[in-house]
């Protein structure tokens, strides 16, 4: 009778964790992931060597979500017209150009006019003084409020019907979720899946590194 018991035990207990497997919430191909960026700084080894002396290396203190990128233990000062901002962060790795990413908040605190643009597209965008412990820099152009985008691979792009360069929009399913329009395909042969906007636009609709967005044309 006690085996019986046992046997039966055995095959309710076998049944329930196979209905729990199935009913696990499954991965959504249509679903991107999302990245959260706070303002940073990409500094051209010119300028490295100036703010923390010649022949300095920056330190990597962690990888961040596209091959080859990482933030750096260094941090620096930028300084406007009005105000400054301390302990921004450097991402490596070293650029041919300086290139300062602020939020459009930070640009009322600087006293700077906030430009919106893609990574590197740095042409009339304003200056700024960066202060290291060796010294500082004041750059002609570099400072810029990071245009909303999405990183994938070529395959990602034929999969989602996108091209690179093309201008999409993206919705959130949050209560406090929405629509946001004007959001780049940034698509290469070296980049992972990806949705990056900055801390002010995800606090705006309560988004976090766990969050998913979809693609709406």
């Amino acid at each position: 009778m006690d085996d019986r018991c046992e046997a039966i035990l055995k095959l309710l207990l076998e049944a329930v964790q196979a209905n729990s497997s199935n009913t696990q919430p499954q991965d959504n191909p249509d679903e991107i992931p999302v990245g959260v960026s706070n303002r940073h700084v990409h500094l051209s080894q010119k300028d490295l060597n100036v703010l923390f002396g010649e022949g300095y290396n920056i330190t990597k203190f962690k990888d961040l979500s596209q091959p080859g990128q990482y933030a750096c233990k260094e941090t620096i000062t930028i300084c406007g017209p009005k105000g400054a901002i301390e302990k921004v962060r450097i991402l490596g790795p070293i650029r041919s150009k300086t290139q300062v990413e602020v939020l459009t908040g930070d640009c009322f605190k600087l006293g700077i006019a906030p430009h919106t643009r893609l990574s590197g597209n740095l042409c009339n965008t304003p200056g700024i003084t960066l202060i290291g412990p060796k010294g500082s820099v004041q750059i002609e152009e570099g400072v810029m409020v990071a245009q909303r985008h999405i990183h994938m691979s070529t395959e990602d792009a034929i999969k989602f019907g996108v091209t690179d360069g093309q201008v999409v929009s993206i919705q959130f399913g949050d209560i406090r979720g929405g629509i946001y329009n004007n959001v780049a395909i940034r698509a290469n042969d070296t980049s992972v899946l990806e949705c990056h906007i900055d801390t002010e636009e995800a606090n705006a609709m309560n988004i976090n590194g766990k969050s998913k967005i979809k693609i709406i044309k």
